[in-house]
């Protein structure tokens, strides 16, 4: 019998849209609306955040900030967040499902877990709306997590613990210490720390390398390596406990740790 009750997966750049590329250009869009240039960079940069907090800190990014001043005559507010926000959420409903094919191994590694008698738990960045289009296109595809924590559902997103505290309630999995966390952005792993959890980052499917399977593929080992010490080292320092390239990976680990 597994020593772990469940893990809880982030959703882009984790199990699917290898890359996490849905919401990039949603975001430099939706400020073009507003007459804002913003480069794929800065709309990378907060990625893992619930989605108004990604354009809260979006608009604090000096350079935006500056756009914005100029262009309106005050620095951006809450209430200009929400502004964009409105924007934003609408396009990003309209483009996800293009990119919710799962991640290369993804299906396998459920398999795993649920043959361990893992219970399979989500969070996400995303609200609600926006998932009510990734999960009939991830169901179609075989993959249909125990649950779903979406950003708008409660009170408070990543990088706090909520989230993770409704997965143990859903998934009736507890202590903190047999459930892990996976996920490929600092915020999401924060999540998974705040609650206690063993936490698991991801190097080269997410935000971090930026890249499908093809790009990476077509890179040199040395610049393949920069990328993953590059990730290993940022979502070390959100306090990831192990850092694998990808999901497909997650199965070898678990025998090292069910081995410890």
């Amino acid at each position: 019998m597994s020593k772990f009750k469940a893990v809880v997966f982030d959703w882009a750049g984790t199990m699917i849209d290898f890359g996490s590329f849905a919401p990039m250009g949603v975001f430099v869009k939706a400020f073009e609306t507003f007459g804002i240039t913003a480069s794929i960079a800065q709309a990378r940069a907060p990625m893992g955040k619930p989605k108004w907090d990604h354009i809260r800190s979006m608009m604090d990014d000096p350079d935006i900030a500056a756009q914005w001043a100029d262009k309106y005559g005050a620095a951006p507010t809450d209430a200009d967040v929400d502004k964009v926000y409105e924007v934003f959420v609408p396009m990003n409903e309209d483009v996800v499902a293009d990119f919710a094919d799962l991640v290369p191994g993804a299906n396998d590694v459920i398999k795993n877990l649920r043959s361990r008698g893992i219970k399979i738990g989500s969070t996400t960045g995303y609200t609600r709306s926006i998932m009510e289009r990734v999960l009939p296109r991830a169901a179609e595809q075989g993959y249909e997590p125990d649950n779903l924590i979406c950003a708008d559902d409660l009170p408070e997103g990543r990088p706090g613990p909520l989230g993770m505290y409704q997965c143990f309630v859903d998934l009736v999995a507890y202590p903190p210490s047999a459930v892990i966390k996976v996920d490929d952005t600092e915020p999401g792993i924060a999540e998974g720390v705040a609650a206690g959890c063993l936490t698991v980052g991801l190097a080269l499917s997410g935000n971090y390398a930026g890249k499908t399977p093809e790009e990476l593929a077509a890179l040199p080992d040395a610049e393949v390596e920069a990328i993953r010490l590059h990730a290993t080292a940022k979502l070390k320092e959100a306090g990831a406990d192990y850092v694998i390239d990808t999901v497909a990976d997650l199965p070898a680990l678990l025998e090292q740790l069910e081995a410890a």
